[in-house]
């Protein structure tokens, strides 16, 4: 399957790994590609500058927001939640149109510092997801993946032999068929799949992120995840 990926961070990255591994077709969206394969600098948290990455994983391809979009399937919006609409937009509304856009993002403020807080207008009653949807009304918003480290994303089985929990919503219930068979081959088992229903499900699982991040801040890692027992 073409799958877009947009933002190259290291989410991003890990996510396209991924789907290289599992002989998906890939392409990767930046704002600036040439700036993007000239950039030394190393990411933030300390990874290689992406060109390293990109050489490793060869047979993806880097591209504009809006190729990347044009080329995918299924988009997966892995950028930083303070500018996911923005890049979104670049992308380009007319090559959104239609498709399955998985987001993973969440929409956190670090002018305070760590541990960060939601962004005012996107919590409560708002969620980044749903500002996705509402600005791109044709097009089939999931939400899902976002209460995690990235590298539980796509190995469940990292811990506890893949037993906790990952949500999922949307507006669509085909939309989100289709991504939960992508989640299956992640290594999600569809019953550590639960579905909180429409987009406004996102509200609640971006909410997470505050305890998720002083979880993490505690055991001084993010190799964690949440379970439901009942």
């Amino acid at each position: 399957m073409k799958i877009a990926v947009i933002g190259t961070g290291s989410v991003g990255q890990t996510i396209a790994s991924k789907l290289l591994e599992l002989d998906h077709n890939v392409m990767i969206g930046t704002r600036n590609v040439s700036e993007k394969l000239t950039n030394n600098t190393k990411e933030k948290n300390g990874n290689p500058p992406f060109g390293e990455w990109l050489e490793k994983n060869s047979k993806a391809k880097l591209a504009t927001f809006a190729e990347a979009a044009a080329f995918g399937e299924i988009i997966i919006n892995a950028t930083n939640g303070s500018n996911s609409v923005k890049a979104l937009i670049l992308a380009g509304a007319k090559n959104l149109r239609g498709k399955v856009l998985i987001d993973i993002a969440n929409p956190l403020d670090f002018s305070n510092g760590m541990p960060p807080t939601l962004l005012p207008g996107l919590n409560n009653n708002n969620s980044l997801g749903e500002e996705i949807q509402k600005t791109f009304p044709d097009v089939q918003v999931v939400k899902t993946l976002n209460t995690m480290w990235a590298g539980l994303m796509v190995n469940p089985n990292l811990i506890g032999n893949g037993d906790h929990i990952n949500f999922i919503c949307g507006n669509s219930p085909q939309a989100k068929s289709k991504v939960q068979k992508l989640l299956n081959q992640f290594g999600w088992q569809d019953g550590n799949i639960m579905d909180l229903g429409d987009i406004t499900g996102a509200r609640a699982t971006e909410s997470v992120l505050p305890i998720w991040l002083r979880i993490m801040g505690a055991i001084k890692g993010g190799v964690f995840n949440f379970k439901i027992v009942r």
